[in-house]
């Protein structure tokens, strides 16, 4: 791995392991049985200034590239802290993606320093009940209102509104049946989460307790025009930056859980031994374990493939998808390949690799389904018509 990273990588990801020291396995194992959110990791993050890692120098940031934060937080997630950690602080890393690019520059003094400094936290409104990965059939709206926006309508699946200030939202501001797209007509703000307009219910899920999921249902939520993030419209355009650096973040996230799993594996391999031997000498053992570190690396270099070609503001999106996809694949079948490494122990708690899989198990499923990304890739990477 040390091969495909440069020396600033190389010292970003030392620095985040030696941060994560501070939180180790049995802190991350309260809040997967206890819930409430990790509000000491958050603020040692931001102290250090990591919320900033990707966002610009004038406004706070380092100025460094979506490679460099994807370094950072696959170290996270490699450190035990798994999709809790990375999720408590990866949405102001990512998130404010469409604010740097297409924010006016008043936007983003506005809104990126407190998010840096981490005096803000905020959360992603995109998805919803009945649309699914159907982004164009977003039934928000947001109505212009003179000088504001009024919001109704719900989102699903959105981490951490129960401890968010503000939300970015994406919106329908016109009907889809007045436009020429379907992908037109859909606006993004960066806005407060006004509870005065808003009810929030927690989903109780499978892992990752740490960091709440819930339902938002907005009933004339008010947003000032100067909160629209720019053009009326033209939202899923800007959205779409976001997701790809998602994706990546993901991808790498994804690595870093499983590598995890597979070195506890690997030790627990190594010390029991059965029959006067360590299992560790056994074949049956060793190949899934060997098997697994081949399959990490090889999608680790498909997310540093992606990563950089955002960096360069080269066309990424299938690229993203695809490390999304082999990413959370092997990282899937290695956390399984940890649990029966560890036998009946690796179904205790005490031992962390079931943790693992069952928090893998959201990168596997979201931001986009495995079978939604094979239909981008066939479609535009291969030429076939187009299935959905």
């Amino acid at each position: 791995m040390e091969n495909t990273l440069s020396e600033q990588q190389l010292e970003i990801r030392e620095a985040a392991l030696k941060l994560c020291r501070q939180f180790d396995l049995d802190y991350w194992l309260e809040r997967d049985r206890e819930g409430g959110f990790p509000e000491e990791f958050y603020r040692a993050v931001a102290d250090a200034g990591w919320l900033g890692i990707a966002m610009p120098e004038a406004y706070g940031g380092s100025g460094l590239g979506i490679s460099d934060a994807a370094v950072f937080l696959q170290a996270v997630a490699e450190s035990g802290g798994a999709a809790q950690a990375c999720s408590a602080i990866h949405m102001n890393i990512f998130g404010l993606q469409p604010v740097v690019i297409f924010g006016s520059e008043e936007q983003k003094q506005r809104m990126l320093p407190p998010l840096i400094r981490g005096e803000v936290k905020a959360c992603f409104g995109v998805t919803e009940p009945d649309a699914g990965l159907n982004t164009t059939k977003l039934k928000t709206r947001a109505l212009r209102d003179g000088d504001r926006y009024v919001v109704n309508g719900k989102k699903v699946w959105i981490s951490t509104a129960q401890v968010a200030d503000n939300i970015l939202l994406l919106a329908r501001t016109t009907p889809i049946e007045e436009c020429r797209s379907p992908t037109e007509g859909l606006s993004i703000f960066y806005t407060k989460l006004d509870r005065d307009y808003v009810t929030i219910r927690e989903i109780d899920k499978m892992g990752r307790k740490g960091v709440d999921t819930n339902e938002i249902f907005f009933e004339d939520m008010p947003i000032p025009a100067e909160d629209l993030i720019g053009e009326e419209g033209q939202g899923f355009k800007y959205i779409l930056h976001g997701m790809n650096a998602e994706r990546v973040f993901v991808a790498a996230e994804a690595v870093g859980i499983a590598r995890a799993a597979n070195e506890r594996a690997i030790q627990y391999a190594k010390d029991r031994v059965v029959f006067g031997r360590p299992i560790g000498m056994n074949q049956g053992i060793q190949h899934p374990l060997a098997q697994n570190w081949a399959n990490l690396e090889a999608a680790n270099l498909m997310m540093l493939h992606a990563a950089k070609l955002y960096d360069q503001e080269l066309p990424c999106g299938s690229e993203a998808n695809a490390a999304k996809l082999l990413a959370s694949q092997a990282a899937v079948e290695t956390c399984k390949n940890a649990i029966l490494t560890h036998g009946g122990y690796g179904y205790a708690k005490e031992y962390h690799v079931e943790r693992f899989l069952r928090e893998v198990m959201i990168l596997y499923i979201a931001p986009v389904s495995p079978q939604l990304i094979l239909c981008n890739i066939a479609e535009k990477k291969l030429g076939l018509p187009k299935s959905y």
